[in-house]
């Protein structure tokens, strides 16, 4: 009962980790004339989502079998994301979720890795080692933090498409839930896979986010 409370906290919108501020490209895809109705928005999910399947999932699964191993990680997980601003937004959100986790549970370790990212210039806290690390020491098991982690990753590109009046609030739960299938399926196919196997799926998805910072105006940072 404890840990399914514990999953309903961390799943909850108000837990305060600053996902909010990140729309994983989309907002530079729908600038760009990428998204052009429901469809597409649907098809940019997915591809989205396959590409945390594929390049960052691997590295909470590794991070939670091994928490002692999260430095090592951080530093792999840092050289896969050439993307500049995916790179950035990876290591503002990392770091977001060990303060609220360290701060909300009040775990040793937990205020230790935070005080660490504050002494240590080789940290670079980003969020999926971090997210696996902290899961286990959590007590969650692997299967759990992998689908809060892909839940958390969709519901954050939904929640992105409202702000950015892509679709209604109605709408987004509609397709959120429509999509459950997809965050399965792409669970099945990465579960899994280690730190060795990361890979980019959607290189246009990296394109956009990458264009964030030569966006006009924008309401997010990545």
């Amino acid at each position: 009962m404890a840990l399914s409370l514990l999953l309903l906290q961390l799943a909850d919108s108000a837990f305060p980790t600053g996902g909010f501020a990140h729309s994983g490209g989309l907002e530079a895809a729908a600038q760009l004339g990428e998204i052009t109705g429901p469809s597409s928005l649907e098809r940019f999910l997915l591809h989205n989502l396959e590409q945390a399947g594929a390049g960052a999932l691997p590295m909470v699964t590794a991070a939670h079998a091994a928490p002692e191993r999260f430095p090592a990680l951080d530093r792999r997980q840092d050289a896969f994301l050439t993307n500049h601003v995916a790179n950035r937004a990876s290591r503002a959100q990392g770091r977001a979720w060990l303060a609220a986790a360290s701060h909300s549970f009040g775990i040793a370790s937990l205020r230790e890795l935070r005080a660490r990212s504050r002494e240590d210039e080789s940290f670079c806290g980003h969020f999926a080692p971090l997210f696996g690390a902290i899961a286990a020491r959590l007590g969650l098991a692997r299967g759990e933090a992998q689908r809060l982690f892909l839940f958390l990753h969709l519901r954050g590109l939904v929640s992105s498409a409202v702000r950015l009046s892509l679709l209604g609030p109605l709408e987004a739960q509609a397709l959120q839930y429509q999509l459950t299938g997809a965050v399965l399926a792409v669970l099945a196919r990465h579960e899994m896979r280690g730190a060795e196997d990361l890979a980019t799926t959607a290189p246009l998805v990296d394109l956009f986010q990458g264009h964030q910072d030569r966006l006009y105006s924008r309401l997010f940072s990545s």
